[in-house]
């Protein structure tokens, strides 16, 4: 049996390197492995190593609690296996480190991975490379603070019990890729509402809050049907979103949607454009989100950047979206 190390944040994005736009403060993205996909055979179940009960030393969190976790944050992969191997005080009072044994039902050569995190004193949180929501419901704050607070342009399901929130920068290549797999999404689950928010990432893309501003007044003028048709015309002239060619790229976007370029153009520049755009960010960096595109499902954070460049199939995101679904039940 072969014991490989895995990345703590295949918690969050399934073991995928990063294929997003990141602001100047986010981390750059480190080479990920994946687990082994099983084959079509026999799902066999692995044998793990032996778990020594004297490695158990932590009060919190409980057994019960981690494999709670794990599963919602796997269960939508019946061939996925772990088990818990230990939960350990650690020198910082109340910070425990959990250690877990994964593998996939019949992978080759019975690969066992081995994962380790933290847990912070609360049971709120787990610490990898990053600080992640942890617990039997461990995206519940993070869907609430989205239905209180994601008031951007509108789509799909007027019912809001499946939302799908996509934080976006207009001069980001892969949310310009990803617009696609965002539409394909909406025709697989007909029941979700869909909301978009920018976020600019000003630090490096320059004509960005511009773009953003623009879309704000095109919503306001003529609403979110009017406001998808200029996102839409606006990722297809990316390339025009420059210093020198911005201002005419954006009148083009105006004018496709039937509006007054003119008027658009100098509402961009009022508080009533930048006060959504900037309650957008604030959002976005309350939640930490430092790259774009970030799709969130119910709470559930996804980066859809994956999907656009192959890393996440497509048919993978179907089944976390329809596995959080059916925990939202």
């Amino acid at each position: 049996m072969q014991l490989r190390s895995i990345v703590p944040g295949t918690l969050a994005v399934l073991a995928l390197a990063a294929a997003t736009c990141s602001s100047a403060f986010a981390q750059e993205p480190g080479t990920k492995p994946e687990m082994p996909s099983a084959p079509a055979a026999a799902q066999s179940a692995p044998q793990f190593p032996p778990v020594d009960p004297n490695n158990f030393t932590a009060a919190s969190p409980t057994r019960e609690t981690v494999d709670a976790f794990l599963h919602v944050s796997w269960g939508y992969d019946p061939s996925r296996v772990w088990e818990v191997a230990a939960i350990q005080n650690t020198p910082a009072p109340g910070l425990s480190k959990v250690t877990v044994f994964v593998a996939q039902k019949g992978s080759p050569q019975q690969q066992v991975a081995t994962l380790v995190f933290y847990v912070t004193p609360d049971g709120n949180h787990l610490i990898s490379t990053d600080v992640l929501p942890f617990g039997v419901h461990p995206y519940a704050d993070t869907r609430r603070i989205l239905e209180q607070r994601a008031e951007g342009p509108s789509r799909g399901a007027a019912d809001k019990k499946v939302t799908l929130v996509e934080f976006a920068d207009f001069q980001c290549p892969h949310c310009k890729a990803v617009q696609p797999i965002i539409q394909r999404l909406l025709s697989d689950f007909p029941q979700a509402h869909f909301i978009f928010e920018n976020f600019p990432l000003t630090s490096i893309h320059t004509e960005a809050y511009k773009a953003a501003t623009y879309s704000v007044c095109v919503a306001q003028q003529a609403g979110n049907e009017a406001f998808f048709k200029f996102a839409d015309a606006v990722f297809a002239a990316q390339d025009g979103l420059t210093p020198q060619t911005s201002d005419s790229t954006l009148a083009d976007a105006v004018t496709k949607v039937g509006l007054d370029p003119a008027k658009v153009g100098s509402c961009s520049y009022t508080p009533a454009a930048k006060a959504p755009v900037d309650a957008s960010i604030k959002l976005a960096k309350d939640l930490d989100v430092n790259e774009t595109p970030m799709l969130f499902v119910n709470g559930r954070q996804i980066p859809v950047g994956e999907v656009a460049n192959g890393q996440l199939p497509y048919d993978t995101l179907k089944k976390i979206i329809s596995w959080q679904l059916t925990l939202d039940q």
